[in-house]
């Protein structure tokens, strides 16, 4: 007996990738805004989907923020050998840079749940903290090769300053720019013209 087989399942796994990635990126983007509602009804909305479909995905809200969180440090580390293969050492650690400030305002829009994913064990920090400064390592060292940064800065530094710069950044009140702290510290990272 011969069984034909449809088509119709791969459209339907091709759909709920799409419906996926959809979701990771409107959930994102609204846990990265200050001003956004962040239910997941408000989600499931923005990204055109029904809440069964969220649902289906992501069965509770803890799963929908580890699954952002997760896919950011994805972007974070991946990104740093993205970024060298097209740009320049210096202008990858610069565009890395505007990559963990984004990182850093969607884990704000997180707080709320993050503390219990990492008491859980879902959500491990030190292989985070690991992954974050292999990325800046890897430009760090492609840069020392090319000659434009410095030989002696290392990942933990560069890790402390961006952290700096965020917490004051977003602090009400100050007159400074992230994007003008940044491009102060890759002036810092490059290396000093001999006189």
């Amino acid at each position: 007996m011969i069984r034909l087989t449809s088509s119709k399942p791969r459209a339907t796994r091709a759909d709920a990738a799409r419906n996926r990635e959809q979701l990771l990126e409107v959930a994102t983007r609204v846990l990265a805004s200050p001003d956004a509602e962040t239910s997941m009804r408000a989600i499931a909305r923005e990204a055109s989907v029904g809440i069964a479909t969220l649902y289906r995905h992501f069965p509770t809200r803890e799963s929908l923020v580890e699954a952002v969180y997760r896919d950011q440090v994805i972007r974070l580390t991946s990104g740093a050998r993205d970024l060298l293969a097209d740009v320049a050492p210096a202008v990858a650690m610069r565009r890395w840079m505007d990559l963990f400030g984004n990182w850093i305002a969607t884990k704000n829009g997180m707080l709320d749940t993050l503390p219990t994913l990492i008491e859980s064990g879902a959500v491990g920090h030190a292989q985070t903290r690991d992954g974050l400064l292999n990325a800046i390592s890897t430009i760090l060292d492609a840069g020392r090769t090319a000659g434009d940064l410095r030989p002696d800065v290392t990942a933990e530094e560069v890790a402390a300053c961006l952290i700096g710069i965020f917490t004051v950044a977003h602090q009400s009140g100050h007159a400074v720019t992230t994007d003008r702290l940044l491009d102060i510290l890759l002036d810092g990272l490059r290396p000093q013209k001999q006189t």
